[in-house]
């Protein structure tokens, strides 16, 4: 499986369609509890699921990990968390897989320029006030210090989507081939 963790607007999603488009990856879908997005699809981007919901999942330990992030709650599935899947979570949810030693996990941590993280929220619609919360959150929530374990930091700040869904890529394989 292949753990990618990022700051708000990191690249992480773009990246994994690619990764899934290109290179035969399907994703792990997370269940969340936040409004949908324009153009998301439940069931394709997130299970979008009432707090609810997401309380009975948890107590019936359907989730691997689980976690608040900016008033939302956020659950990854046990069920079908296996190889050349990609999820994208959060630093506790990473260090949560970790402990959990699920066989051929491999961490990737991608890190972006604020401008450029900043340009993307904005042109994804975010609103001004949100991304400065994120901002403030994020620098906290995102410390690399926070984390069990990271196999590789990816900085997404000058390369094109595809050329760091190509490196990603590699490096899960290499890692793949030494795990053996």
């Amino acid at each position: 499986m292949l753990v990618m963790i990022g700051a708000s607007a990191s690249g992480k999603t773009e990246i994994a369609k690619i990764l899934i488009i290109k290179y035969g990856f399907s994703k792990l879908v997370t269940y969340t509890t936040r409004e949908m997005r324009e153009g998301e699809v439940n069931g394709i981007d997130y299970h979008f699921i009432s707090i609810k919901e997401f309380e009975r999942k948890k107590s019936k330990k359907e989730f691997l990990e689980t976690a608040k992030y900016h008033n939302t709650f956020y659950g990854s599935p046990r069920k079908g968390a296996n190889e050349k899947k990609v999820i994208i979570v959060d630093p506790k949810g990473a260090n949560s897989i970790f402990i959990k030693n699920i066989p051929k996990t491999i961490f990737i941590y991608l890190e972006t320029d604020q401008l450029i993280r900043r340009v993307r929220m904005l042109n994804r619609g975010d609103k001004l006030e949100d991304v400065e919360t994120r901002f403030k959150e994020d620098k906290v929530h995102f410390r690399k210090s926070r984390f069990k374990h990271l196999d590789h930091i990816v900085n997404t700040s000058s390369h094109s989507l595809e050329d760091l869904a190509e490196t990603i890529y590699n490096l899960y394989i290499q890692d793949l081939k030494n795990q053996n």
